[in-house]
């Protein structure tokens, strides 16, 4: 379960098992998925770069996706639908916070 004080939720490309989850591009695909729920509604062209609310990442060599809290206020079904995935796929969830990378 997934406590609503987190600001983001990590969906990792690894399983339950500890074994690496297959398709090996799993996140691009559900992000892309997801690329038409953004801030403001689907716009023409909003299909050709994620949402900012669900962005796929590699963390420590392991693929990711960030889902940000704020998908689950403005499209509730859509927040299920990647939880679910989560949950069908046995994918292990971490509730955080991301933070930008220090200017260098």
């Amino acid at each position: 379960m997934v406590a609503p004080s987190s600001k983001e939720v990590f969906i990792q490309g690894i399983t339950l098992e500890g074994r690496t989850f297959r398709p090996s591009d799993w996140a691009e695909r559900l992000a892309g998925v997801m690329s038409q729920f953004r801030p403001g509604g689907a716009v023409p062209g909003s299909h050709l770069n994620y949402s900012p609310w669900c962005i796929p990442t590699s963390m420590n060599g392991v693929k990711c996706v960030v889902v940000h809290r704020d998908l689950q206020a403005h499209e509730p079904m859509a927040w299920d639908f990647v939880l679910n995935f989560a949950r069908d796929n046995n994918l292990q969830v971490v509730e955080a916070c991301l933070l930008p990378d220090p200017k260098a």
